[in-house]
């Protein structure tokens, strides 16, 4: 036996009201301003343009080829006096769309607590370096510093999210620094030292082959066995930033773990995931927090 149930007036204008209510809020979560000036197209390339990168997914970390592909985000760099080894630089970033329109805080998400990194490196890859500009007075310059080891070509790759998106973009540029050129190691070595501290990054799988992905341990002890005292950098526990030798492009690396988990405070252990497209030698530099000082260890791995 059915049922069919009546409303009566007063019941059909209570829902006719909620419908109506629900309408309205959802049309104004839609227009309500994002901040950002930028749309989704404003971060795409015509297909036809050739290629060019593509958002980054954060959940399969893999290398990503900057230099030789397009970016829908140009930088350019500009300094108000030649860049010197051993010197601090004082230099300014300008963002601009493939369409000419500047990027700037309101355009980008902050992501591990900084709206824009940037990831600087020598042709050597004895320096590497990783900054944060901030905005300047005009809208899409940054300003950032940092004081260059070596003479030689820098270059100089952004990390940013735009808000449009909340898809990982790059872009990349090249900065002249004069001065005497490092001189890259014949290897570097396995558990590099700083002080009593011992570092150490195996990949799981061997040999490590191309586009195969690699599981990365990355670990820490002292000497005496006592607590390293790890502490959150840049939102994580550790960051991996990796490097092939013609700088083509890098991967940027954050732990598999619960960022709001600490490791082991003994004999912390963190795990990393990194797809490689092409063969050669890589360095990969790790950079944590220990007891309030931050440090910088390379490593390196063959792909075969």
């Amino acid at each position: 036996m059915s049922h069919v149930v009546s409303l009566g007036s007063s019941q059909r204008r209570q829902l006719a009201w909620i419908t109506v209510g629900a309408l309205s809020l959802y049309l104004g979560m839609r227009w309500l301003p994002t901040g950002t000036n930028l749309s989704h197209m404003d971060f795409r390339l015509d297909p036809k343009s050739g290629n060019s990168i593509e958002f980054c997914d954060p959940a399969n970390p893999q290398f990503i080829p900057v230099v030789a592909a397009r970016s829908p985000v140009s930088i350019a760099l500009s300094l108000p006096s030649p860049a010197l080894a051993g010197e601090a630089v004082h230099a300014a970033v300008v963002m601009r769309t493939s369409t000419g329109k500047p990027v700037t805080p309101e355009d980008l998400m902050v992501v591990h607590t900084r709206r824009l990194h940037l990831l600087v490196v020598d042709p050597s890859l004895t320096d590497y370096q990783h900054v944060h500009p901030e905005p300047l007075g005009r809208p899409g310059e940054w300003g950032f510093s940092f004081t260059p080891r070596a003479g030689g070509t820098y270059r100089v790759f952004a990390d940013f999210t735009p808000a449009a998106t909340g898809r990982g973009l790059y872009a990349s540029a090249d900065l002249a620094v004069a001065g005497p050129p490092a001189i890259a190691a014949a290897a570097l070595p396995t558990q590099p030292a700083t002080g009593s501290l011992r570092f150490s990054l195996v990949s799981v799988q061997q040999p490590v082959r191309v586009n195969q992905p690699i599981d990365l341990q990355f670990s820490v002890q002292r000497d005496d066995g006592a607590a390293i005292g790890l502490q959150p950098l840049m939102g994580a526990f550790a960051h991996l930033v990796a490097f092939d030798e013609t700088r083509s492009g890098f991967a940027h690396l954050h732990p598999v773990e619960d960022e709001a988990k600490a490791p082991d405070a003994n004999h912390p252990r963190l795990n990393f995931k990194l797809t490689i497209p092409k063969a050669g030698r890589y360095v990969i530099w790790a950079q944590i927090n220990v007891a309030g000082e931050e440090q910088t260890v390379p490593f390196e791995i063959a792909v075969q």
